[in-house]
């Protein structure tokens, strides 16, 4: 798993990017509809779970623990499919799934996280998105009818920036760690 992060730095990157669109885009248009939530929300999660199920996939010879990438991106896709497939879930569902994504999706990074650490720095960086994902997931898990479609939409809109941003200055200090070690990582590919 170290191997893949280290050969496709950029898919931190694109994540990030699209949570940061994302997050921008329910902050944006704070008078947002469920409907147009749950629509944004699989977009979200379809694209940032395709971008892990790509590099576990590409990298998955070289890399022999590339299966939690794969499960990472595969919840991901679930998510979205399920968001997208019925977008006139109940409000409770809505916010319900997306809870569940949130804290599967951060308990997975810091798995990642922990994994990395030994090839290279800026572990905490995937630690920090990860417990972003899980706190926002136990708020909207402990308060699914607590909060409006407005206020959902902001909360929802912070996190996807915060994490987002985390992931991009990960994906950036990745890169630049890449290309301070002349392209190569210091371990056996494949070895966490």
């Amino acid at each position: 798993m170290s191997e893949t992060l280290l050969w496709s730095w950029w898919l931190l990157g694109l994540r990030g990017m699209i949570a940061v669109l994302f997050g921008i885009a329910a902050i944006v248009w704070p008078a947002i509809t469920l409907i147009t939530l749950a629509a944004l929300f699989a977009a979200f999660a379809l694209l940032a779970g395709a971008v892990w199920v790509f590099g576990a996939v590409q990298h998955r010879k070289a890399d022999r623990r590339w299966c939690v990438m794969l499960l990472l991106g595969a919840f991901s896709v679930g998510a979205g499919i399920i968001a997208a497939l019925h977008p006139g879930v109940t409000t409770v569902a809505l916010i319900l799934l997306m809870g569940a994504n949130a804290l599967v999706s951060g308990t997975l990074d810091i798995v990642v996280a922990v994994r990395v650490r030994k090839f290279m720095k800026g572990e905490l960086l995937l630690i920090l998105s990860g417990i972003a994902s899980i706190l926002f997931g136990m708020v909207v898990l402990l308060f699914p009818t607590g909060a409006g479609a407005l206020a959902l939409a902001w909360l929802t809109g912070f996190y996807a920036i915060v994490t987002g941003a985390l992931l991009l200055a990960l994906a950036l200090q990745v890169r630049a760690w890449l290309r301070l070690n002349g392209g190569r990582s210091s371990g056996p590919a494949g070895a966490v």
